[in-house]
């Protein structure tokens, strides 16, 4: 029994099931560059947009740069990891794939079922907030949508038809071809990138020394509400008392900007659409992570000059900060790059996600009709399809309420994984040809996972409580039909 749990995948088997000419392979079209605009198009949107104000006001105070770093620097241990698994074994599935050939096919379902949470959740939330945008910007221009078209039943509304419109636009757009998905995220990132640019070098005519001290405010408890199963479980195992501002806000701080890195993983799931993979998805992952790392923190420093850390708008503290200075053009054009943003966001967090079904589908843990591949486009269609709609409905239809945290635990829980897979493939495989190595091997990859396992238990309770559901959820599913329909059965 234990034996058929954790059978694995052999890696030349599994590069082996990428050939295109049996009919459940993908194109390979991307190139490095492509790669990165995927991952600055993915990671560039929510979390500069809007976390911004909110780790300022209610964490970090002017520090939040350095809550920025923090995170990225966890980030950067874990892409470390992704791109010698993604160019050592690149097959479709990312994280899912590289547990399958070092874990075993329960703790790889597992993963690949995590995943789905994230991704799926991810692109809910993301259509949400970039329908509230385009909203505000038809307002502007004094179109106003009714509430009825524009809100979830739960909100006041019936449907959030532009949330639902987007998802099943961008699905559209991935069932024709990754090239052209690439093309269109190409535009759009440059739109993206363009406007925080213009946020940067125009916010600095704007920046007010004295909003910058105290740069590190001195810290306090944190207010009501935030017991329960609202505290973070670390407080609830340990009797940790939690602080904002002060280091220990910065670290607050930097568990919820997290959420603004979610997505450069996404890059690993195209290793089997890249040209070169081996020396193309190290460059995508890293790249993209110090490139929007870079824009963060400019951003961030930019913001809490122009305007006082305390007085930032959590909704959309850019624009705010530019209303606030007398520029409420730049703050049009602010939300113009939002919804830009948000769009690249929204579709390939979805490419991602119809890569780990197609790839678990091959694999015969979920149905083998989602492991079609179109006979014109190359592309996964079937399982983009099914992605779409179910999405669609959670958009539409579902008022998500701080969801984002759920997103935040699936993203940890991955880069747990992916760290550990590291250490296990080093030993069991030490022959296997690896175009780029993690350095410090040992060391590396366990500093990852005590970083990960920190901001992770830095997350509330409810916010486990709701994770495990879905795991229990997950292992009823795999029990019932995946262990029974694998291949390696």
């Amino acid at each position: 029994m234990a034996n058929a749990l954790f059978r694995t995948k052999n890696i030349e088997q599994s590069i082996q099931d990428t050939d295109v000419s049996e009919g459940h392979g993908l194109r390979r079209e991307l190139s490095a560059l492509d790669l990165m605009v995927f991952g600055v198009g993915v990671v560039v949107g929510t979390g500069i947009f809007v976390l911004t104000g909110t780790a300022a006001k209610d964490y970090a105070g002017p520090a939040v740069a350095l809550s920025f770093v923090l995170a990225g620097f966890v980030c950067g241990l874990a892409a470390l990891c992704y791109a010698e698994f993604a160019s050592t074994v690149p097959v479709a599935g990312s994280a899912y794939t590289f547990s399958y050939t070092t874990l075993g096919e329960l703790p790889a379902w597992i993963i690949g079922w995590d995943l789905i949470l994230e991704l799926a959740l991810g692109v809910g939330v993301v259509s949400i907030g970039w329908s509230g945008y385009l909203t505000s910007l038809l307002s502007q221009a004094n179109i106003d949508l009714p509430q009825a078209i524009t809100a979830a039943p739960g909100d006041g509304g019936k449907v959030n038809l532009p949330a639902l419109l987007l998802v099943l636009g961008v699905a559209t757009i991935l069932v024709f071809g990754v090239k052209l998905s690439a093309r269109f995220n190409l535009v759009m990132v440059t739109v993206k990138i363009a406007i925080v640019l213009l946020v940067i070098f125009a916010g600095l005519f704007f920046i007010k020394t004295g909003n910058y001290k105290p740069f590190v405010p001195d810290s306090q408890p944190p207010g009501a509400g935030n017991g329960g199963l609202k505290a973070p479980l670390v407080q609830t195992l340990f009797g940790f008392e939690p602080q904002i501002y002060g280091v220990m806000g910065i670290f607050s701080g930097a568990a919820l900007v997290f959420f603004a890195y979610i997505g450069f993983d996404v890059v690993a799931t195209a290793a089997e659409e890249t040209r070169k993979p081996q020396r193309d998805m190290p460059i995508g992952i890293l790249g993209s992570l110090v490139i929007c790392t870079i824009l963060y923190v400019a951003v961030s420093l930019v913001v809490v000059g122009m305007q006082r850390y305390d007085m930032l708008s959590p909704s959309a503290p850019l624009a705010e900060a530019f209303r606030s200075v007398g520029k409420g053009w730049i703050a049009t054009i602010i939300s113009i790059g939002a919804v830009a943003g948000l769009t690249t966001v929204c579709m390939i967090l979805m490419m991602g996600q119809s890569r780990v079904f197609f790839a678990m589908s091959r694999d015969g843990l979920l149905p083998p009709l989602f492991a079609k591949v179109h006979p014109k486009y190359g592309t996964p269609h079937m399982s983009t399809m099914l992605i779409a709609v179910v999405v669609a409905a959670i958009a539409g239809f579902t008022p998500i309420h701080e969801i984002d945290v759920m997103v935040n635990i699936g993203t940890l829980f991955a880069f747990l994984v992916v760290a550990a897979s590291v250490l296990i493939l080093r030993r069991t495989r030490p022959e296997l040809p690896r175009a780029f190595r993690v350095p410090l091997v040992p060391w590396l990859p366990i500093l990852s996972m005590v970083a990960t396992l920190w901001l992770m238990i830095n997350l509330s309770s409810e916010t486990w409580l709701r994770f495990v559901a879905w795991m229990l959820a997950g292992f009823f599913v795999y029990f019932f039909y995946g262990k029974q329909h694998s291949r390696l059965r």
